[in-house]
């Protein structure tokens, strides 16, 4: 079956298939993996977080060198995919967001998405610029106070919003229960509803505001599910991990090939929301009550009380980047578990059978 074709404008450039790469952090989605799926005709998302890691001077001055790692990194992608849309994924928890965010303007990125929070000065941090904004929600409440704000304190509104379900990986727009409680079928009313607010704005605007629904999404199957509840197109994460061209490395690749259903758990993360991750020795010592002091606080999210944290997040998830598993946290979707093997992203992406 195929879907009748919906391809939306970001700025001035057409997506030549419905489907944006999810940003993922830290270092899993860089320049490599967001240029090959820009490349395929989708929208390839850097992650912002941490993005300096790999900078010589990253502990002692980490905004420095996430800002140069911002333009290096585009320009890693935009090198594979020059006409291709690149994004930024920044998460609203980070300490300097509107530092990182001004950065991303600068070098010359397409589009900013934005999440683990609600985004509501994103505007005012990219004025004067033509770059698009596409707040992450969740739920109905959460898009109705966004677009709610952005329209009554800066006059304008999205230009891509993105629905995240409870089966994504990394951090979730839900509290606990309702993640145990989850019901596909009730979340699809969930996404319906949120869908009717997008409308209301987009009558209000004169202009189509593209919704892309995000999580748990790995298959054509998937795919035409999702747009049979009338949305724009998907976000695939969890899916581009076990690729060739993902940017981390392969041994955080195989955690995936060989884990299994019921090593998939909800933890809880020190940004103060809960996530999706892969259980390992770093999560059994803290589910244990235990608790891993991090070794020099990079100050990256203002919610962390250094003292307290049970884990430094930043310290984790550059283990899981590079390999070094039994100390990462390991993010992933739901259904993580059903990779099989390292395929390509052109793969990935044929895969769906888009048209």
């Amino acid at each position: 079956m195929k879907m009748e074709n919906k391809l939306f404008t970001i700025g001035t450039k057409s997506v030549k298939i419905p489907l944006v790469q999810g940003g993922m952090g830290i270092g899993i989605s860089l320049g490599g993996l967001a240029g090959a799926v820009a490349k395929e005709g989708g929208i390839g998302m850097i992650s912002a977080a941490q993005i300096g890691y790999r900078e010589p001077d990253f502990y002692q001055n980490p905004l420095e060198a996430n800002r140069r790692a911002i333009h290096s990194e585009l320009e890693k992608a935009r090198a594979i995919a020059p006409d291709g849309i690149i994004g930024f994924n920044v998460m609203v928890a980070m300490n300097h967001y509107e530092e990182h965010v001004r950065e991303i303007v600068a070098a010359g990125a397409d589009l900013i998405v934005s999440g683990a929070g609600l985004p509501v000065d994103l505007p005012a941090y990219t004025e004067g610029s033509d770059i698009a904004l596409a707040p992450i929600v969740s739920t109905e409440k959460s898009a109705k106070v966004i677009l709610k704000y952005w329209d009554k304190k800066y006059k304008r509104t999205a230009d891509l919003l993105v629905i995240e379900g409870p089966s994504a990986g990394g951090h979730l727009g839900f509290i606990p229960k309702q993640l145990e409680e989850f019901i596909p079928s009730v979340y699809d009313e969930e996404v319906k509803k949120i869908l009717g607010i997008v409308r209301q704005y987009e009558e209000k605007y004169d202009r189509k505001i593209p919704v892309v629904l995000a999580g748990g999404i790995r298959n054509h199957e998937d795919y035409l599910h999702a747009m049979s509840l009338g949305v724009d197109g998907i976000q695939v994460a969890t899916r581009f991990v076990t690729t060739v061209e993902c940017d981390a490395d392969e041994r955080f690749k195989e955690a995936y090939l060989h884990a299994n259903k019921e090593d998939i758990q909800i933890v809880k993360s020190p940004v103060g929301m809960p996530g999706r991750a892969i259980c390992n020795p770093l999560i059994q010592t803290v589910s244990g009550g235990n608790r891993i002091p991090p070794e020099k606080c990079l100050g990256c999210i203002h919610t962390c009380k250094p003292t307290e944290t049970p884990y430094c997040i930043t310290e984790a998830l550059i283990h899981a980047v590079k390999g070094e598993l039994d100390q990462a946290l390991l993010f992933c979707g739901e259904k993580a578990y059903e990779a099989k093997k390292i395929e390509t992203v052109k793969e990935v992406v044929d895969s769906f059978q888009f048209f």
